[in-house]
């Protein structure tokens, strides 16, 4: 890859599809210490179940893959980044449903907002952009 390719898109979709998979190895390692140790109150959401934690990890995974690919295949950043945000906004609106439900305390909106409610606005947005972007390097040239 030359060094051209390595713009801001590239650094962003890297460090954001890095930091998803960091989170699904450290959930498909050790399950029981992300549930305790995630500073995101998972145990207020039920009881431990790995195999659960582990499912999760797969779609974290997936996302982190899908991202980091986005990082290294420009003309393909859109349709991987678009399917990320499907996940993590139906997280995220899985968080706001259960929060407003009374299923976990009021706390949780701050406590879901680093790391369920932002990555979700933030990929969402970059999905528009990427849209955005495609549509206007396939707009044609004599269009003003």
């Amino acid at each position: 890859m030359s060094e051209t390719k390595r713009d801001a898109w590239f650094w962003g979709l890297l460090i954001l599809g890095s930091m998803s998979l960091a989170n699904a190895v450290w959930m498909l390692i050790d399950p029981l210490r992300w549930y305790h140790d995630l500073p995101a109150g998972v145990p207020d959401f039920g009881d431990f179940n790995p195999h659960f934690v582990r499912d999760i990890g797969c779609a974290f995974a997936t996302v982190g893959f899908a991202q980091v690919w986005a990082a290294f295949a420009p003309r393909h950043r859109y349709p991987l980044v678009a399917m990320t945000a499907v996940f993590l906004v139906a997280h995220a609106v899985l968080h706001v449903y259960d929060t407003t439900r009374g299923a976990v305390d009021h706390t949780h909106w701050w406590l879901d907002l680093p790391g369920v409610y932002a990555p979700a606005v933030l990929v969402t947005v970059l999905a528009v952009l990427l849209a955005r972007q495609q549509g206007d390097s396939h707009a044609s040239p004599t269009r003003p």
